[in-house]
């Protein structure tokens, strides 16, 4: 033990820094500028490139949490800030596009079914935020935002691409309640008990054989063909494949949620 008088004794404790870490909350605020920006075209009627934001959201969004993790920079203030940014990119910004678009002349039907997904996002990140720890990292409980963001931004992307280039002759109005049962599945299966996989497990550090290279470039060539159309068919699948799972594990008499981890 130092003695009395000891020149560390005597040092003043120096306070722990209250700052935040710039590199990943620089990700989430781009992608909360990508989700206002999409809010704006929407109002602009650049649907196209509304919907084309959200999607560059959700790159950033996949990008800020991985940086930190990565950098050791994560904090309590990182993962509040990425909620609301994702309120914004994946709740606000999705309902608000979709609405400007098809649901503005539908009267209430419109606007409740736009509500019904801002209300099932804000609900979906707030479990989100009290169940981590507690439900398998396997899978996501209720269809992740992002995807649900997905999920109703393509369909308007592709709506809108498929009309500029004249492959259908339909307009918004004609797509009207194609939206509206859109919208309203992404809304409710955000609160659902419904898995879906998370590919959290995945491990990129490990070898994989060499058939999965070819692959990955395969994947990359489809998603520039056509953005619209692959992206679409995609999360169209994946907003699905929860559903489907779900029917198999009851039909096989397992565990119909994810709301504890697996025993190892």
């Amino acid at each position: 033990m130092p003695g009395v008088g000891d020149p560390a004794e005597s040092l003043p404790v120096k306070p722990r820094g209250r700052g935040i870490y710039l590199l990943p909350n620089a990700f989430t605020t781009a992608n909360l500028f990508a989700g206002f920006f999409a809010i704006v075209q929407a109002m602009n009627g650049r649907f196209d490139i509304a919907a084309a934001a959200i999607f560059v959201a959700m790159v950033l969004d996949s990008l800020d949490g991985r940086v930190a993790r990565l950098t050791n920079t994560q904090s309590a203030f990182g993962e509040q800030y990425d909620s609301m940014s994702d309120m914004v990119s994946f709740g606000a910004a999705p309902a608000l596009v979709v609405y400007e678009w098809s649901l503005r002349g539908m009267d209430k039907l419109g606007w409740l079914a736009a509500f019904v997904y801002v209300a099932g996002a804000a609900l979906r990140l707030s479990r989100f935020n009290a169940n981590i720890g507690v439900v398998d990292k396997r899978y996501f409980q209720g269809l992740p935002s992002p995807a649900a963001a997905a999920l109703v931004a393509g369909f308007v992307w592709i709506a809108t691409d498929l009309r500029e280039t004249r492959w259908i002759d339909a307009t918004a109005t004609d797509l009207r309640w194609f939206a509206w049962v859109i919208t309203v599945y992404a809304g409710v299966t955000m609160i659902s008990n419904a898995p879906f996989y998370s590919f959290k497990d995945l491990n990129l550090r490990r070898s994989v054989p060499y058939m999965a290279v070819p692959l990955i470039v395969l994947a990359f060539v489809l998603v520039s063909f056509d953005p619209p159309i692959v992206l679409f068919l995609l999360f169209t699948a994946y907003a699905v494949s929860g559903y489907v799972l779900w029917a198999w594990r009851w039909r096989k008499g397992g565990s119909e949620t994810v709301t504890r981890p697996p025993v190892n």
